[in-house]
């Protein structure tokens, strides 16, 4: 049995990676929200959510799901110009559906950003494998 988990998570290690750090990262963007939701307008509570979880998405999707290994510094620069640059574009979309969520369909914000985040993770997953990591996976 411990044969066969192994074997799975060596031929399914970069969707199971995803999936655990792609959900802490959708946990830090919610909580982060939840709090600064509080006090400010959803669409600042959901940019400083935005900003802090793709920090921490960047780090962890470079070093534990894709195991990129970038030798110098231009590569490094090169790979965080095209994460930050998909995330970027992922926030739109993210804006985009708080926005009609919240203020055209009047929807609980947390239940807003709860659908918004499922499919901002899958999007952010598409871009990762297809673009971003696709020359520097093993």
């Amino acid at each position: 049995m411990v044969q066969f988990i192994k074997q799975l998570w060596r031929r399914y290690q970069s969707v199971l990676s995803y999936l655990i750090f792609g959900g802490l990262t959708t946990v830090i963007n919610f909580i982060v929200f939840g709090i600064f939701d509080q006090f400010w307008p959803y669409w600042i509570a959901n940019t400083i959510a935005w900003l802090l979880s793709v920090l921490f998405a960047y780090v962890t999707n470079k070093r534990w799901v894709f195991e990129s290994h970038t030798p110098t510094f231009r590569a490094v620069l090169a790979e965080m110009t095209s994460f930050f640059g998909f995330r970027l574009l992922s926030y739109f979309v993210d804006q985009g559906i708080m926005i009609v969520g919240i203020s055209v369909l009047h929807g609980n914000s947390l239940l807003v950003k709860l659908i918004d985040q499922i499919i901002i993770v899958l999007l952010n997953w598409f871009f990762s494998k297809l673009f971003i990591f696709k020359d520097r996976q093993h």
